[in-house]
């Protein structure tokens, strides 16, 4: 094991916004120190009787995705809110979420922080679901009759025509959907249940479950 390889608090930062201002998101975030993201198109939901009734409901969304030391994380979403103003409505939702570790960076490790999740009280987590393509809105109705707001559906998919790439060894291709829902630690237990029975989730291929906290969030109200 290399001695000199420098161990880091690194964080995935998520920004939800409206498509076409990922690319404005990653310009702004540079600015503290961020190298770069990866963006992801979703499908997010907005409560709206008048928009269900024009079928306007489902707004198309931009996932970016970032990696970065804890302090640089810090100031590129307090940028961000700044540039965004995330507590306005429907002005895009931010989060921060702790890595375990991280592969295919020479430069940096992960910390292993298990022991210090003390430090930061753990209000929101963050809950996803991977399911068969056309499935996502079921999770999401499941999960908005258990009390939650809303989520996005994320397609997702492999790295070319034929590859694959896994998850927990299941295969994430062009006909499977990944659902992020945030969600109050105190709701979390009622939502995965509710999900679970509703899409049936714990028989074979139907899909997964998987819940990670939430260090910090902007946007949510």
């Amino acid at each position: 094991m290399d001695s000199s390889v420098e161990v880091k608090e690194l964080e995935l930062i998520y920004v939800i916004v409206n498509f076409g201002l990922g690319s404005k998101v990653v310009r702004i975030a540079k600015r503290s120190g961020i190298c770069g993201g990866t963006i992801l198109l979703g499908k997010g939901t907005v409560d709206s009787r008048i928009l269900e009734m024009l079928a306007l409901s489902d707004v198309r969304k931009e996932i970016v995705l970032m990696l970065a030391e804890k302090k640089i994380a810090l100031e590129a979403l307090e940028d961000l809110n700044r540039e965004f103003n995330f507590d306005k409505p429907n002005h895009g939702i931010a989060f921060r979420l702790s890595v375990r570790n991280i592969y295919g960076v020479s430069s940096c490790k992960a910390g292993d922080y298990r022991g210090k999740r003390g430090v930061e009280s753990t209000m929101y987590n963050a809950i996803f679901t991977i399911v068969d393509k056309g499935r996502g809105e079921l999770v999401i109705d499941a999960a908005k009759k258990a009390g939650a707001r809303g989520g996005t559906v994320i397609n997702a998919r492999g790295s070319g025509i034929h590859e694959t790439s896994k998850l927990f060894a299941m295969e994430i291709e062009p006909e499977k959907e990944m659902v992020l829902i945030l969600a109050e630690h105190k709701l979390t237990e009622a939502l995965t249940t509710a999900i679970r029975e509703e899409l049936k989730i714990d028989e074979p291929g139907q899909g997964i479950i998987f819940v990670q906290d939430v260090n910090q969030t902007y946007g949510l109200r």
